[in-house]
């Protein structure tokens, strides 16, 4: 029985991905945290909810350090499929009656939210606006599409549904009945992004500490000490946003979602038929049928193919051979093209699919759990995250105490099933 245990190491090299292979080699200086120091806020990695949230604090003159056991982006913020979905699973009308209107709004604009910070600090990150196309592949999953877009129109959003034949047009396949598409999403180098992020953190005085893991965090008389592997901080409050890669650093913040592997591949750049076939425009696609798979034609003529592969770290382009065989599925010829560039890494998903915040004893907090969306949530939980810390509003998901997923930790034994699972729901309702 396969068991996983997510353990945070330092000195782990990043995912050989396309976007470290693009990056250029100049990097700010980011040394590791030394001797003790004193700090109003600790932030526990530099992903994009972690950076995000110490850049607010920085330009609001809040003392900040951010510790990150690796590199800023070594985790998903640095390797996902680069999609700024907005939205959450579930509809806006629904995320309005379990969270409020300010939420809903929030969470609708949260590419918005990307585009905005990506002007402000003028990050070179390939970013583009297409839209966010959710293409279904039964009729099922475009009856979910159909009742999110007449949720849409009653609280004034502007989602657009798609024939088969439309859906084909745009995707260069006859795979689906149809799709929605939110011309407010896009995509982006996420890589560059959380960087560039990372680069505007210094730039507003706040350290980040490469290569400096939390080997322990516990409060005690209203101050939260963490001990450093060459050092300790002391801190008034702490956010751990550690997402996918969350260890045993909190009690119980671990076993409160599942950290499952999504797997990427990336081809040579495409001729110029294949550009003209797939996601022309600059739209990114997932799709919304029992298995999820995204993809996106990035700004070399890339297509960034992803989904689920691997229940381990894996890379390189021949690691993910499902992955290839669905792509060929999709688009007949497309593997004579080449696949150059194979990766993976954790994401962190919910019970109910919704990112949670906690209130971790007295003055900490945990954000996490963005099931797959993370560009465009993290950047907004960023933002909500620092609005608390420094002025102490509430954020717009409501606070909650961390509760173990059961089973948790033999979660990749019942993927294959789940998955197999998945597939023939699948092949039955394409027959209907």
């Amino acid at each position: 029985m396969l068991v996983d245990i997510v353990t945070t190491r330092s000195g782990q090299p990043p995912a050989a991905s396309l976007y470290v292979h693009d990056l250029p080699r100049e990097q700010m200086p980011r040394s590791p945290q030394k001797g003790a120091v004193r700090t109003e806020v600790a932030v526990i990695g530099a992903g994009i909810t972690g950076l995000v949230t110490a850049l607010y604090l920085g330009r609001h003159g809040i003392d900040c350090r951010v510790l990150e056991a690796n590199e800023p982006g070594w985790g998903a913020s640095g390797r996902n499929g680069g999609q700024i979905n907005p939205g959450l699973k579930t509809g806006p009308k629904t995320v309005a009656q379990l969270f409020g209107e300010r939420a809903m709004r929030r969470v609708q604009g949260s590419a918005d939210a990307v585009f905005e910070l990506v002007g402000e600090e003028r990050i070179e990150c390939e970013i583009r606006r297409g839209g966010t196309l959710r293409a279904a592949t039964d009729r099922q999953s475009l009856a979910e599409l159909q009742a999110l877009a007449k949720e849409a129109r009653d609280t004034g959003i502007d989602y657009r549904m798609l024939s088969s034949d439309a859906v084909a047009a745009v995707t260069g396949s006859a795979r689906y009945v149809g799709g929605l598409l939110d011309p407010s999403g896009g995509q982006v180098n996420p890589l560059k992004y959380t960087l560039g992020i990372a680069d505007a953190v210094q730039r507003a005085g706040i350290p980040i500490h490469c290569n400096t893991p939390a080997l322990r965090a516990r409060e005690t008389q209203g101050l939260w000490r963490i001990e450093t592997p060459e050092g300790e901080v002391t801190a008034d409050r702490i956010l751990f946003a550690t997402n996918g890669y969350t260890d045993g650093l909190v009690p119980g913040l671990r076993w409160s979602v599942l950290p499952v592997f999504s797997s990427i591949l990336a081809s040579r750049p495409l001729p110029q038929e294949w550009r003209d076939r797939i996601l022309a425009d600059g739209q990114s696609c997932f799709e919304v049928g029992p298995v999820t798979t995204y993809y996106r034609v990035d700004s070399n003529g890339r297509l960034i193919f992803g989904g689920r592969g691997r229940m381990r770290d894996a890379d390189g382009p021949g690691a993910f051979p499902q992955l290839e065989t669905l792509a060929e599925t999709i688009w007949p010829g497309i593997g004579a093209v080449g696949w150059e560039y194979g990766w993976n890494g954790r994401v962190a998903l919910t019970a109910d699919h919704y990112p949670h915040v906690h209130h971790i004893g007295k003055n900490g907090y945990a954000c996490l759990g963005y099931n797959g969306r993370g560009v465009a949530m993290a950047t907004v939980m960023g933002q909500e995250m620092a609005a608390l810390l420094v002025r102490g509003e509430t954020p717009i998901l409501p606070f909650s105490k961390p509760s173990s997923i059961p089973f948790q930790p033999f979660w990749p034994s019942g993927v294959a099933p789940a998955l197999a699972w998945a597939k023939i729901k699948a092949k039955y309702l394409r027959r209907q």
